[in-house]
């Protein structure tokens, strides 16, 4: 018969073992955390371990920076529509190709946004110190600054952020916009084109023409290049200018290419006859026309000037027919107004 084990008594340390750090690492169904580290139940009442916190974290931290990056590229590449200062908009960014609007045309255009709001946004990029510039839009920016003062209407535009990597950029998208939207008068196009050159933006005005308008046939370009003759040379004198036919226009550049005198002859007639309106100075530009269009008389050999009389600035030709001409940079309008004076007391 086999032999019992005699039993001991049970000693304080076993009855209150004390587990090395080695033993709870093995023996722990679940590790101990750290003073201060959150623990997040679950469903079922247990805990979640914090390399999930961290991952959900993380998750959310990089969908949030997504959406933030998707958010402004949406901003910057213009697909989402911003709502600005009326106040932070520089309408004269670019020189404008539109001279002027129709004042009915501006009421009606007004009388749409106080009903139905602003349905189109305007264009623009951005500026230094919160500004932005304007490339397309110019009629609805005035319309709303016209309405928020007489109204006083809401004082912000709608607005979609361009970013042209250069001015030729900033005024082709204008041009384009405005050749979708509203037509342009030849003598806009050609304006836009000339300013354009003058600030540098352009090197030559063909390749002014040929950037600006290069989905215009070669037709149309050349018709823009007669009117910018008319640009750099009636731009100061006509109220009006994009009041002129395409018919109009073509013929008055040509008489000016064939008549050096030409511009100062409608500068007289236009100060005498001081047009109200644009169909007024019309008028006055298709009467300095019709002369030229008659054909010219046969010189009459009897009729050859003597020798000519040198003067200060002048040289009088007198033909034996009696008349007498005067030339020279001497002859401005003053000088004629006091000939014109003198010959009215010497012959009155």
């Amino acid at each position: 018969m086999a032999k019992r084990k005699r039993l001991s008594p049970v000693t304080p340390e076993q009855a209150n073992p004390v587990a090395s750090p080695a033993e709870l690492e093995t023996k722990s169904a679940f590790p101990a955390y750290p003073q201060g580290v959150a623990v997040t139940r679950t469903h079922g009442g247990g805990k979640s371990a914090p390399i999930a916190d961290v991952a959900r974290e993380t998750a959310s931290a990089a969908a949030l920076a997504e959406l933030s990056d998707s958010v402004e590229k949406a901003r910057q590449t213009g697909r989402m529509v911003l709502e600005l200062p009326l106040d932070a908009i520089q309408a004269d960014y670019l020189v404008r190709d539109r001279i002027a609007v129709d004042d009915d045309d501006m009421q009606s255009l007004m009388a749409s946004l106080r009903s139905r709001g602003q349905q189109t946004p305007i264009e623009v990029t951005a500026l230094d110190n919160g500004r932005y510039g304007l490339i397309s839009g110019w009629r609805r920016l005035t319309a709303l600054q016209r309405l928020s003062v007489e109204d006083a209407g809401s004082d912000t535009v709608l607005a979609l952020l361009r970013l042209p990597s250069d001015s030729a950029d900033a005024y082709l998208a204008m041009v384009e916009e405005n050749e979708i939207r509203v037509g342009l008068s030849y003598y806009e196009r050609a304006r836009v084109a000339a300013r354009a050159v003058d600030q540098g933006v352009f090197e030559t005005e063909k390749k002014a023409l040929l950037s600006l308008y290069h989905a215009a046939s070669r037709a149309k370009r050349s018709k823009i290049r007669s009117f910018l003759s008319l640009v750099r040379g009636l731009d100061d004198v006509l109220k009006w200018p994009h009041a002129l036919t395409e018919r109009l226009g073509l013929a008055l550049a040509k008489a000016m290419d064939e008549d050096a005198d030409l511009r100062s002859r409608l500068t007289e007639a236009l100060t005498m006859a001081l047009p109200q309106t644009q169909d007024e100075e019309l008028k006055v530009v298709q009467g300095i026309l019709a002369p030229a269009k008659t054909s010219k008389p046969k010189p009459d050999l009897d009729s050859k000037p003597t020798a000519p009389v040198d003067l200060p600035g002048l040289t009088l030709l007198a033909h034996k027919d009696g008349s007498l001409r005067l030339a020279g940079p001497a002859l401005d309008a003053d000088l004629r107004d006091e000939l014109t004076a003198w010959l009215k007391t010497r012959l009155g």
